[in-house]
């Protein structure tokens, strides 16, 4: 299975966004504690305050005779330290509650929500008591408790976490955005690269990347301008030597089809007549060789027959003088005549091709028939149409494109490449230093689809018109 593809602006942010909340939570964390501590240091105070009360109270007592005798009375403190939530009480020597005074619960206090109570209880024990002894001389006389009740604590804790939560989330979105923005600023040049590589991958070696202010994507430009310069230079070499051997190429075929002619050819003509005089000797004189003879007149009319095909195809027809469209139909009649109706050729033309380059057209006529031979060879088919169409210039490309293209209905199973030989490599090769491409379509259910597109070199399209021939 893939693995997911995540935006890299996303991820970062993501990223960043995790990053604050573990802050945020530690914020939040950090001021519960301080929401504890501030608590218990406001219990530890008023359980001393009250205890020194108290110890007063004790000396009052024992200094003045006959006072009335009221302890303890809390009340004198309670008016000064009393607040929503908060018990202060007297515990006696003996461990008995004497008095014992508490304060409502503020009306704001609402209850929180179980899961944060149960938590909070369990990590910092709300409601525990604050002790201070109240002395009186040597002695100790009793405890001043003080506390403050554990929902007004909780409810209080959870207000000002809620609060808090509030806030951080909003810091959080608010900061994601501004990452997410600042980050799809930063990488805005990379949509430039992503183009300028498209058009690389497309065949475009004329594309280059502007200057960046980022340091990191200005060595990526400059990387990738030179390796698309290096590239253009090594493709144009290549093309350049390609037309050479291409070239070279078709001056052999043409030497070596003269070759042909004029030595195999002068030579089967000889037997031929040789064959015939000795026949017409061997009718009068010896009848017995008649059969040796036929056979040998038979021979030298095939070899004569397979010699006019290699050298159709070692040597095309004058491409200049009759023209590429009526070549191609000479091709294909060819084929049909040799194929001896077991495979039906056809072809389609679509435009005018009287304007184009000599050199050019008997290009087109090469690609031509190496794609329709290949398809006699290894297609196994029935049927094999060549269809060659002018296409005029669009807006995305100012140059017209010649197609040629041929399908047929044989077997393309198996590795093409293979196949084909050096057949398919030599007409890609050709196909290439013309400035075209080469694309193969085996998705139907038989047979092979070859589509070649060439441009045509400037000033040589024409209006388009159609027509059909078989």
């Amino acid at each position: 299975m893939p693995a997911l593809k995540v935006d890299l602006k996303l991820r970062l942010s993501l990223r960043v966004a995790a990053l604050a909340a573990l802050c945020f939570t530690a914020a939040a964390a950090y001021a519960l504690f301080e929401t504890d501590r501030s608590a218990r240091e406001r219990a530890d105070s008023v359980a001393e305050l009250v205890a020194r009360d108290l110890a007063l109270q004790q000396n009052q007592i024992s200094w003045v005779r006959g006072a009335p005798i009221q302890f303890p009375d809390l009340q004198r403190v309670a008016a000064a330290l009393m607040a929503p939530g908060l018990c202060i009480a007297y515990r006696a020597p003996s461990g008995e509650i004497v008095q014992r005074l508490c304060s409502g619960v503020a009306p704001d206090d609402a209850s929180a929500p179980r899961l944060f109570a149960d938590l909070y209880q369990r990590v910092f024990d709300a409601g525990r008591e604050s002790v201070r002894p109240v002395g009186f001389g040597t002695e100790t006389h009793g405890e001043a408790v003080a506390s403050i009740d554990r929902q007004s604590l909780i409810a209080q804790s959870w207000r000002e976490t809620s609060r808090l939560a509030v806030i951080m989330a909003g810091a959080l979105v608010g900061l994601c955005v501004l990452v997410y923005a600042t980050l799809a600023d930063a990488l805005r040049p990379t949509l430039a690269i992503r183009a300028g590589l498209e058009r690389l991958a497309a065949g475009d070696l004329s594309a280059r990347l502007p200057p960046f202010d980022l340091a990191e994507l200005s060595a990526v430009g400059n990387v990738f301008n030179h390796l698309a310069g290096s590239l253009q230079t090594t493709l144009s070499e290549r093309n350049a030597l390609t037309g050479r051997l291409i070239v070279v190429q078709d001056e052999e075929r043409q030497h070596l089809a003269r070759e042909l002619h004029d030595e195999f050819g002068q030579c089967l003509a000889a037997i031929s007549a040789v064959a015939a005089s000795a026949g017409q000797t061997a009718q009068l004189e010896c009848p017995a060789l008649m059969p040796e003879c036929q056979s040998i007149a038979r021979t030298a009319a095939h070899m004569m027959d397979a010699l006019r095909g290699a050298l159709l195809r070692l040597r095309s027809p004058d491409v200049d003088e009759l023209g590429l469209a009526a070549s191609l139909e000479g091709l294909v009649a060819g084929w049909n005549m040799r194929s001896g109706g077991r495979t039906r050729f056809s072809i389609e033309l679509s435009g005018e091709f009287g304007a184009l380059p000599r050199d050019f057209a008997a290009n087109l006529y090469r690609v031509a028939q190496e794609a329709i031979t290949n398809a006699a060879k290894h297609a196994q088919a029935s049927r094999v149409t060549l269809h060659l169409r002018m296409q005029e210039a669009t807006a995305a490309d100012h140059r017209a494109h010649i197609e040629i293209a041929v399908d047929d209905d044989g077997q393309a199973g198996g590795d093409l490449t293979l196949k084909s030989g050096m057949g398919l490599l030599g007409m890609r090769e050709r196909i290439t230093a013309l400035g075209g491409r080469l694309s193969l379509d085996t998705s139907r259910p038989s047979g092979l689809v070859l589509c070649a597109q060439i441009p045509v070199p400037p000033a040589a399209a024409r209006p388009s018109e159609t027509r059909d021939a078989a």
